[in-house]
C-alpha cells in the first residue's frame, strides 16, 4: 500500500523478537551508524519497554525505553524515513511518555545529535529541556559528534 494513502493513526504493540528484522531495516534506513541486531535483542531480553508502531500491519516506527530508579532513558525512537514528517515521531514519543509511569519513571532523559534539528524541535515541543552536553558521544563522518542531553519531568 502506498504510504501516502495509508491512515496515519498507528497501532502500538510490544516489540517481539520476530520484529527485529523489520526494525533493523528501519534503523539502517534512518541512521548512518545504526544499532546492531544484538542491541535490539539485548533490549528485548533485558525487559526494556520496546514498542513498535504499525500502519496496516506494517511496522513504521519503534521506541525503546530503559527504566530504573525512577528514571527513564529513551534509548531509541525512530520512524521509517518514508513515513517521517507526518506526526508519527510525535505519536511514538507520546506513547512512550504516557507509558513511562507504568515503569516507575518520574523523569525521562534522552540524547540527540545537535545536527538533528527536526528531532530537537519535536522534543522541545513535547516539553523536554536541554540539560547538558556529552562530548564526542556519537560516531560521525568526521570523527565524533556531541550529544545534547534532554530531560522531561513527568
Amino acid at each position: 500500500m502506498n504510504a501516502l494513502a495509508a491512515p496515519l493513526v498507528p497501532h502500538f504493540r510490544p516489540m517481539v523478537s520476530a520484529d527485529v528484522d523489520r526494525v533493523i531495516l528501519i534503523e539502517r534506513a534512518a541512521y548512518p551508524y545504526p544499532w546492531t541486531r544484538g542491541n535490539f535483542v539485548d533490549c528485548l531480553t533485558s525487559g526494556y519497554s520496546c514498542w513498535v508502531a504499525e500502519i496496516d500491519s506494517d511496522i513504521v516506527a519503534y521506541s525503546i525505553l530503559m527504566a530504573g530508579a525512577g528514571e527513564g532513558h529513551v534509548l531509541n525512537c525512530c520512524v521509517m524515513p518514508a513515513w517521517q514528517g507526518r506526526g508519527l515521531g510525535r505519536r511514538t514519543m507520546q506513547r512512550l511518555m504516557s507509558s513511562a509511569p507504568e515503569y516507575g519513571v518520574e523523569t525521562l532523559f534522552l540524547e540527540v545529535r545537535p545536527s538533528n534539528t527536526q528531532a530537537i524541535n519535536l522534543y522541545d515541543s513535547l516539553g523536554f529541556e536541554t540539560v547538558g552536553l556529552r562530548r564526542h558521544y556519537y560516531p560521525a563522518d568526521q570523527g565524533r559528534e556531541d550529544a545534547l542531553v534532554m530531560r522531561y519531568g513527568l
